[in-house]
C-alpha cells in the first residue's frame, strides 16, 4: 500500500498508513512532527519519537510474546523527522517488509 494520509484535523494531526519494505520509508505528513508514534499493527510493535531526540533514534516496545514486552532506546535505523514530515528507518521489529504499518504525527 503506498503512503496515505487518512485524516487530518486543522493541520495539527495526521494519520496513516503504509506497508513495511525492510528499507527507509519517506512520510510527508504535510509538516514537521513534534511527536509521532509508528504501530506494527501485524508484528505487535511500536515505536515513538520526539522532536528532541536524534535523527533515527526512538523508544521501541516489543512484544516478546512471552506475556512481556522489551522496551528499548533505539539510536539506528529509527525515526528521522523532515521538514515535511519524517522516515522510518530499517529497524527489523518495526519495518518488515510486507507489514502493515500505521502512524500519527503531531504538530
Amino acid at each position: 500500500m503506498a503512503t496515505e494520509t487518512l485524516n487530518k484535523r486543522s493541520n495539527h494531526c495526521s494519520t496513516g498508513e503504509v506497508d513495511g519494505t525492510g528499507s527507509a520509508i519517506s512520510i510527508n505528513c504535510g509538516f514537521k512532527p513534534l511527536f509521532l508514534q509508528v504501530f506494527n499493527v501485524d508484528g505487535n510493535c511500536f515505536a515513538s519519537h520526539c522532536f528532541f531526540e536524534a535523527d533515527a533514534a526512538m523508544q521501541k516496545t516489543v512484544d516478546s510474546g512471552a506475556g512481556t514486552c522489551d522496551v528499548s532506546y533505539v539510536t539506528s535505523d529509527g525515526i528521522t523527522l523532515t521538514a515535511n514530515g519524517f522516515s522510518i528507518g530499517a529497524d527489523t521489529d518495526l519495518n518488515v517488509s510486507g507489514e502493515e504499518l500505521q502512524w500519527v504525527a503531531f504538530k
